[in-house]
């Protein structure tokens, strides 16, 4: 599961700029959010599942890289991928792609966290899960300037 997946569409719209005209920081955030949810859901981590089972994701890092302005109209894409599988964390990567240009308009980072929600620690995350994400030394995902490794880890 490390193959780029389409997890978001949406249009800038002109509440989601600043006063230099171009996309804030924080749509970036939500957007980038949004496909999160979609990525997880792909290896079996729902929203209905987690609430179901006692435990839920939580973002402990984000590194964000700003590549294009985006302006009210622009339509995008986000694509996204697993980079490595831990015990308790799952590290992934979203792209946010100008639909018209196809230029990368921002790349994020994260790791999350697997948390049991009545003791808010870390937890294995469930094995089926762990499972489907499947990293081969093999696989390749978008080029990228920068950002942590794409392993399996243990």
């Amino acid at each position: 599961m490390t193959n780029p997946v389409l997890t978001y569409r949406g249009t800038i719209y002109p509440w989601n700029c600043d006063h230099m005209g171009h996309m804030n920081v924080m749509w970036y955030v939500g957007k980038f959010d949004e496909a999160t949810w979609h990525l997880i859901a792909s290896a079996g981590l729902t929203a209905k599942r987690m609430r179901a089972e006692g435990f839920g994701m939580a973002a402990v890092e984000q590194r964000i890289e700003y590549k294009r302005e985006l302006f009210a109209g622009d339509l995008i894409s986000i694509r996204s991928w697993f980079q490595e599988v831990r015990e308790k964390a799952l590290l992934f990567a979203h792209e946010m792609i100008n639909d018209e240009t196809q230029e990368v308009a921002a790349r994020t980072f994260l790791t999350g966290v697997c948390l049991d929600t009545k003791t808010r620690k870390a937890r294995p995350l469930p094995a089926d899960v762990r499972e489907r994400i499947v990293i081969t030394p093999a696989e390749v995902a978008p080029a990228q300037d920068s950002g942590p490794p794409r392993k399996q880890g243990a």
